[in-house]
């Protein structure tokens, strides 16, 4: 490769390259130097190019990186002028950058030359195509044309691929059950006024940039720091750390649904009756209690509570959170069905995973239609919707509604995982994510408020059939929502057994998708971080983390998993997700750079953020998240499950859950600070500086600074 490229002396015509112009100053005729495609200030003229350091123009007049004999891609010499005075004579050494004695920049200003090594991994290593375009922050730089190949990433199959991929990890099984309830617990239809300023303020501009973020640096959430504010690098390891945990529970919660799904498949759902073998004297058909002549009692459990706690879970066999038990080797077999899934889905990228979420990403709409449909239509339903959008203004003055209308937003559009970022990083540079972002927010809210039409014309259902006037009588809060009380009314069907298939099929497909996009996180997080070990060996990788996060999981499947699962449910990510997105939006807006942040969407889209925009990142969405994390401190309580409150040592372990994730961030920045060289001043400017560029070519900023001494 080498002789044939020595023997090939060409010159590269000059739209291949950037020309910057300082404003307001006439262009500096200077003698033609050696360039690449990395930018740098001043005005440049092209010239040939060395076989070692810079790209070459093959036959085909293609942009082709050159590659050393054994096949790594060389290391480019960045160069560029900032201003401060030069040293005497001799090139002065700082950290990750060399200074060498520069002349005057002919405009009078003495000026030191700056020069950095970067890796090629923001380059081209593929023929490509290239154009000229102007930054927002002023800047011309190439970045790859519409419609090209520019870097050796896998890309999405196709466009809409990638929005149904948004779509299902945005829309989870608390788009069913949770939104819903808080939706009625707070206020009904006031609850919306909170809500929406929380989605229009919080939710979608956090949602935007963190696409942004990984479709212009093409990078997981561990080495997109080095591109951001490399001293906050722990964030990456603390969000797959908390993926693990969150895994653990939520893999449990569809391994229910899959055990439900089983047991539809026969003549009566059987639910629907107290059944000796699992049932109790408490069992009690509360809809048919006074046709036999039996009255409910407060011990009495309708036939659907019991063959969850008692049959399913076996949580009558566990005293406490102090006592989980053994494993339910029924609900062991569902998880591992589940994992299996979750491999073949995920072990080929998104390749696989892309053909997936036509299936688990459409199939939940479609059920939910139908649900609708026959829920509108059930005696009773209307009783449900009006106490589902009953303004109750009085609410609004509670603190606590706020919080919950931010809680919701937040963990509904899921910023923070990493999932957006790893998602977002196999698009094309040109793809519009600003239109996929307001697409798939929308979606997200509209999914939600749909389904509250859907439980609460249950929920009036069910109320009709008891003769209650009270929908709280009827209404039960977390996951027994959608398999106790949603499952007790399935019964009452005509075709029950045909509802109840369709249902939890629902359930489990929008927990698939979410569960896709936060283990992709992870995975696409360590495959670019380690390209070597795990990004070449992708389905090792997958199986093992799978195989370890099976095993982390298969503790919630105890006899009192349910209470290990409210756990971490409540501290697997609360208050670390929360914490993450803060230092991410602070990052971005306050190190990174708004205004450099606006070139990177300019560069893409070919047109910038508005003000809006701006704002929200720089001050909004950080005063957004502050708000959440002291709320959420100061309004921390004891967890309770089943009516059983949890002992103070279980409000410890869950808090050391919760730090065991974001102590990575200091552990992380500290270690980095210490073996930086330079002095205090200039670890802090390189530790808190980009060290590479993104998709697009590296601009001056990037390299060009001068450190302060």
């Amino acid at each position: 490769m080498e002789s044939k490229t020595a023997n090939n002396d060409e010159k590269t015509d000059p739209e291949h390259w950037d020309r910057f112009e300082i404003e307001d100053q006439p262009p500096v005729k200077r003698s033609s130097r050696k360039t690449s495609l990395l930018s740098c200030p001043g005005n440049l003229e092209t010239h040939r190019q060395t076989k070692e350091t810079y790209p070459s123009i093959n036959d085909k007049g293609d942009v082709k990186t050159l590659l050393k004999e054994n096949g790594e891609a060389p290391k480019r010499r960045v160069s560029g002028y900032g201003l401060g005075p030069p040293s005497a004579g001799d090139t002065v050494k700082y950290p990750g950058r060399k200074r060498s004695s520069q002349g005057s920049n002919g405009m009078g200003i003495t000026r030191g030359r700056l020069e950095s090594t970067m890796t090629t991994d923001s380059l081209p290593n593929s023929s490509s195509t290239y154009g000229l375009v102007l930054a927002g922050n002023g800047d011309r730089r190439f970045i790859p044309k519409m419609g090209s190949s520019s870097l050796k990433r896998e890309q999405w199959g196709k466009k809409f691929e990638f929005l149904l991929s948004l779509i299902g990890f945005a829309v989870d099984l608390g788009n069913v059950w949770r939104f819903p309830y808080i939706c009625f617990k707070n206020g009904g239809g006031a609850f919306l006024i909170p809500y929406f300023l929380m989605v229009i303020f919080g939710g979608i501009p956090l949602f935007y940039l963190e696409v942004i973020l990984g479709q212009y640096h093409r990078s997981g959430c561990i080495s997109i720091w080095r591109k951001i504010c490399p001293i906050f690098k722990g964030v990456g390891f603390g969000i797959c750390l908390m993926a693990l945990y969150v895994s653990s529970y939520y893999n449990t919660v569809i391994a229910w649904a899959v055990y439900y799904l089983y047991s539809s498949f026969a003549s009566e759902l059987p639910w629907s009756r107290c059944d000796p073998a699992w049932a109790n004297e408490n069992c009690l058909d509360q809809i048919n209690a006074s046709a036999h002549n039996m009255s409910w009692s407060n011990s009495s459990e309708s036939p659907a509570h019991q063959f969850f706690e008692r049959h399913v879970l076996e949580l009558y066999k566990s005293s406490g959170i102090g006592d989980l038990g053994t494993p339910r080797w029924q609900i062991v077999a569902c998880l591992f069905i589940v994992y299996v899934i979750l491999y073949f889905c995920l072990w080929k990228g998104v390749r696989s995973s892309g053909k997936a979420v036509w299936v688990t990403a459409t199939l939940p709409y479609v059920v939910l239609f139908i649900l609708l449909i026959r829920g509108v239509t059930l005696p009773g339903a209307g009783l449900g919707i009006r106490y589902y959008l009953t303004p109750r203004w009085h609410y609004l003055a509670r603190p606590g509604v706020w919080l919950e209308a931010a809680t919701q937003v937040f963990f509904s559009l899921g910023p923070g995982f990493g999932t957006l970022i790893a998602l977002s990083s196999y698009n094309r540079f040109d793809n519009n994510c600003y239109r996929d972002a307001i697409i798939t927010s929308v979606i997200n809210c509209l999914t939600s408020f749909m389904a509250g039409f859907v439980v609460f014309s249950f929920m009036g259902y069910m109320a009709h059939l008891l003769h209650k006037t009270n929908i709280e009588e009827v209404t039960t809060p977390g996951v027994g929502l959608l398999f106790v009380v949603l499952g007790q009314a399935l019964t009452t069907f005509d075709g029950s057994v045909f509802f109840s298939i369709i249902f939890f099929l629902m359930i489990i497909t929008l927990g698939l998708d979410s569960s896709f996009g936060g283990l992709e996180a992870v995975i696409t997080g360590a495959a670019d971080e380690f390209p070597e070990k795990v990004g070449k060996n992708r389905e090792k990788f997958v199986l093992v983390f799978l195989s370890g996060s099976f095993l982390f999981a298969i503790s919630t499947t105890t006899q009192g998993g349910a209470y290990l699962v409210t756990l971490l449910e409540a501290y697997a990510a609360g208050s670390a997700i929360m914490t993450f997105v803060l230092l991410e939006a602070i990052s971005v807006s306050w190190f990174y750079g708004i205004d450099r942040l606006c070139g990177d969407v300019q560069a893409m889209l070919g047109f910038g953020p508005g003000i809006f925009w701006r704002i929200c990142w720089k001050y909004i969405s950080p005063i957004f998240l502050a708000f959440m994390i002291i709320m959420g401190f100061a309004t921390s309580s004891n967890l309770a499950y089943d009516g059983q409150v949890f002992p103070d040592w279980s409000t410890a372990v869950g808090w050391l859950i919760t730090l065991s994730s974001v102590i990575l961030v200091p552990v992380y920045a500290i270690y980095r600070y210490c073996f930086e060289t330079g002095s205090p001043r200039q670890r802090c400017f390189v530790l808190t500086k980009p060290e590479v560029g993104g998709q697009g070519l590296p601009r001056e900023s990037l390299a060009m600074t001068t450190v302060p001494e």
